[in-house]
Formats: structure tokens, sequence, C-alpha cells
């Protein structure tokens, strides 16, 4: 199974709370363990996001992935910077996850949001690879995310990551003490937001879910999305 551990999903809101700041929360959880970052603003103009994207990316260099959450344009554009962004997040109002990676190309990251059978049936007609791992939730309810569908609870991501090959990441609500089950449900990792963005001390945070994960058994701290990747690589030769 592919282990993608614990996944940060910044707040800028909550990443502030304590004075912090996001290249602050960011730069914490990696030193922790972190190794798959999305960086999450919906109220950001694309310039803005782009300048936090790329100092996001420049703070972290090669030690963890960065994905922008949502905006496509975003991603390219910071890539044709030079930063080390990987790719993108894709909602299921967003552009279609076929033109993200034809824009991207294959040695890119793109993620996508699915929770229903209809989402899994869609991104199985898709060509293989064309989505690296797909964001399960709501777990649980989340104050981040307002407009969330029903919560799916442990069952129900069971559930959805039984019904696909895409690695699955539970995101929304995930708690630290969920993160055991969540492992055991199938889950190849678990986005955090609250949980690490929100606490006054967001690296001692950070570490006790990877901990938490490492100790469920999951078979490595590294994501492999690099491995992934250069699979693709060698499939477009």
């Amino acid at each position: 199974m592919t282990d993608l551990g614990v996944y940060l999903v910044t707040d800028p809101e909550l990443c502030d709370r304590h004075g912090v700041g996001v290249l602050g929360v960011v730069r914490a959880a990696v030193d922790a363990g972190v190794r798959l970052v999305q960086v999450r603003d919906k109220e950001a103009t694309a310039r803005d996001l782009l300048a936090l994207t790329a100092a996001v990316a420049d703070a972290v260099g090669d030690r963890a992935t960065v994905v922008v959450d949502d905006r496509l344009d975003v991603a390219l554009a910071a890539r044709h910077a030079g930063h080390r962004v990987a790719g993108v997040h894709l909602g299921q109002s967003d552009v279609p996850a076929a033109a993200a990676r034809a824009l991207l190309g294959p040695a890119a990251h793109v993620g996508l949001t699915a929770n229903t059978p209809e989402h899994l049936a869609a991104v199985a007609a898709l060509p293989e690879g064309t989505v690296d791992l797909l964001g399960v939730g709501v777990v649980r309810p989340t104050s981040t995310k307002p407009d969330h569908p029903a919560p799916l609870g442990v069952d129900g991501f069971a559930r959805i990551a039984a019904a696909t090959t895409v690695p699955c990441v539970a995101i929304g609500g995930v708690r630290l003490d969920d993160v055991g089950a969540l492992r055991a449900a199938g889950a190849s990792g678990v986005a955090v937001v609250s949980g690490i963005c929100a606490a006054p001390d967001p690296g001692v945070a950070a570490a006790a879910h990877v901990t938490a994960w490492r100790a469920a058994g999951a078979l490595s701290p590294e994501p492999r999305l690099q491995a992934d990747a250069s699979r693709r690589r060698e499939a477009t030769r």
C-alpha cells in the first residue's frame, strides 16, 4: 500500500491563531516528519496564493512534496518560475483531472477529492495514472469546510477506500485518536488541518500525528510520490 503518512493542509487563519503563520507551521510540521503539504487559501487572490505557494516550496525544499489546493493556474505558474511545486489537488468543481494531468505532465502530482461511488466511477474511467491520490471525506464534521458533505465516518471511508485502487487520504475533522483506525481502514494517509495549524505548538502536534501513523503500522514514513512519478515517466518513453 502506498504510504503517504500525515498530509498537512494549511489554513491561514488557523496558522495565525498563535502567531506562527503558514510558513512557521509548515516548517515545524516538515521538521516533525510531514512529507506532503497542500497550500490552501480559499480567499487569496491568484497573485497572493502564488507568492505563498512559492514561499512554502522554497522553505521546505526537497524535504516535502508541495501541492496547491484547487488552483491549477497557480501550480503551473509556480512551476514555471522554478519553484518545487509538485502539482495540484482538485475538487469536484475544479478543472478536470485529465486536463490538469495534460498540462502538468506525467511526472507531476494530481490529487482529487472523492466521496461517492459516482466519483470513483469517474476516476476509474480515466487513463491509469491520471490521478495520484483521492482525498476522501469528510470523516467528521469540520469547521474548516462549512459546506462539506455528510460525514463518512471511519466505516464510510473504509468503503470508499476498498472500492478503488487509487491511494486514499482521509480528510475532514480527522483527530489524533482517529489515525490508527483510519490506517486500519485502508487509508494511505491522513490529512490534518486544525489538529496541526491551530495547535499552540504545531511541531509537537505534527510529531504526535506522525508517531500515531507510524505506530498504526505504516510501512514507511516516506511518501512514494516520486517513485510513482518515475514509473509514469518510464511508461511514456
